[in-house]
């Protein structure tokens, strides 16, 4: 089983008056090119923020400087093991597919510059929030499997709708 940390990375800009999300390229070898978050798999007991930071910082340049759930983070430790416990944004499952996993999307704030990325994901750029639900109305197989999900999930979140009305 693999389990991912994924990003939804947001921006307000004055440029476009509205919220942008990062959305990247995927580009497998044998399968389609597809839109997807940035993140990637969670390394043997690394900590889901640590892997979080670590697939945006090697997939976009980026780093992350605040995701939803930093503050409700635990960790409890023992004789037998240290488990941390956090509030992501919401969490995913593939209950049929090509892979079992399991994944956590954080909503996200980054600092720096984009860099162009080589390999399966690269290509990222920023979306406004109103695109990307008319693109995947339209068109939902234009983005990665593992994604469609989590951004339907985060395209009818109420504190989605709040900040792109505002």
């Amino acid at each position: 089983m693999y389990v991912n940390a994924r990003a939804i990375i947001e921006r307000r800009t004055a440029a476009t008056d509205g919220v942008e999300i990062l959305l990247q390229v995927r580009d497998k070898p044998g399968q389609r090119r597809q839109l997807e978050l940035p993140g990637g798999q969670v390394e043997l007991f690394e900590p889901l923020l640590d892997a979080l930071r670590r697939e945006v910082k090697e997939e976009t340049g980026l780093d992350v400087v605040d995701a939803e759930g930093t503050g409700t983070r635990l960790v409890a430790s023992g004789e037998q093991a240290t488990v941390e416990c956090l509030r992501p944004f919401a969490v995913y499952q593939t209950v049929q597919g090509p892979v079992d996993s399991i994944g956590v999307y954080f909503r996200c704030r980054a600092d720096g510059d984009l860099r162009p990325q080589e390999g399966e994901s690269g290509g990222a750029s920023w979306f406004r929030v109103e695109r990307v639900r008319s693109m995947i109305d339209r068109d939902p197989e234009q983005f990665s499997w593992v994604d469609r999900a989590g951004l339907l999930q985060y395209l009818s979140s109420s504190a989605t709708k709040e900040a792109t009305a505002r």
